[in-house]
């Protein structure tokens, strides 16, 4: 049996120092802001690309790149491994469809190979929720086919619920309109949203005030989470720090867990939720 790399986009928002020493592969999806284009091994740091949104600066996105991926897979294999690789949602990005179509030209090449290309229909530390959830399994001595199997099976039950600060953002994404982010800015709404099985944005409510929809954050993973285990629970942020330690700490004193990961929200994502996003994720019942 061949020994497998784990891999996935940048967008699973996992920590540099969690990717060196778990050996995560990533590959990088890329932004324009600017006009330079920033990704990979040249990046900006967070705060300062939610700086430059917040003094209305507006970035642009793409998907991984073809080529990228290719060269990856392809000295990967060439190297003796098999590769199973999580990918950003296939709703919100083509970054899947470019792993997929690139596994299956490389195995064709490299029949002795396996790429398992799997899309998580999860965003942000959603889908880095899942990459630690297989890399755990994969240490355990699980095989890759395990993993994938485990994954299958159990990536509805990531769940993902968020609020963001600036409904503009929203509405240049396409998820709301401008009429209710002009109406929803002058009434204080905030709304709060989930990612859905199939990995599609799906507005749940609006809620007048932060504090609150923070507080809903963390109603929501109550309905939910009963049944289910998390000894640990991650949370994202678009550059708002004392926000997400808020939701943690709302966490922690009514459901006991203290083991989190918090980490910013990616540019890629970023540019269409804005600074100030909150976004939860652990196990339960139903996305």
């Amino acid at each position: 049996m061949r020994e497998y790399i784990i891999s996935t986009d940048s967008t699973a928002d996992l920590p540099a120092e969690y990717l060196k020493e778990h050996n995560v592969f990533i590959h990088p999806l890329y932004y324009n802001i600017e006009g330079n284009v920033y990704g990979g091994d040249k990046d900006l740091e967070p705060s300062d690309f939610y700086a430059k949104m917040r003094s209305g600066i507006m970035p642009t996105t793409m998907a991984s790149n073809p080529d990228f991926v290719h060269k990856a897979f392809t000295k990967q294999v060439e190297d003796g491994y098999d590769v199973l690789h999580i990918s950003f949602s296939s709703a919100l990005s083509s970054s899947y469809n470019n792993a997929a179509v690139n596994a299956r030209e490389i195995c064709e090449e490299h029949p002795e190979a396996k790429i398992t290309v799997i899309d998580s229909c999860a965003a942000s530390m959603g889908q880095g929720l899942l990459v630690h959830k297989a890399v755990m399994l994969k240490e355990q001595g699980k095989s890759m086919e395990e993993v994938a199997e485990w994954i299958e099976a159990n990536k509805d039950h990531f769940c993902h619920e968020f609020t963001v600060d600036n409904l503009f953002h929203l509405h240049r994404g396409g998820r709301v309109s401008k009429t209710t982010a002009i109406i929803g800015t002058l009434i204080n709404v905030k709304p709060v949203l989930h990612v859905d099985q199939q990995g599609r944005l799906i507005p749940l409510l609006n809620v007048r005030g932060r504090k609150k929809a923070l507080m809903k954050l963390v109603d929501l993973m109550e309905e939910k989470v009963k049944g289910y285990e998390n000894d640990i629970v991650f949370i994202s942020h678009g550059d708002c720090l004392e926000d997400a330690q808020f939701v943690a700490d709302q966490i922690k004193e009514r459901f006991g867990i203290t083991n989190f990961m918090i980490n910013y929200v990616s540019p890629t994502i970023g540019t269409h939720s804005g600074p100030g996003t909150v976004a939860l994720f652990f196990m339960g019942s139903e996305k």
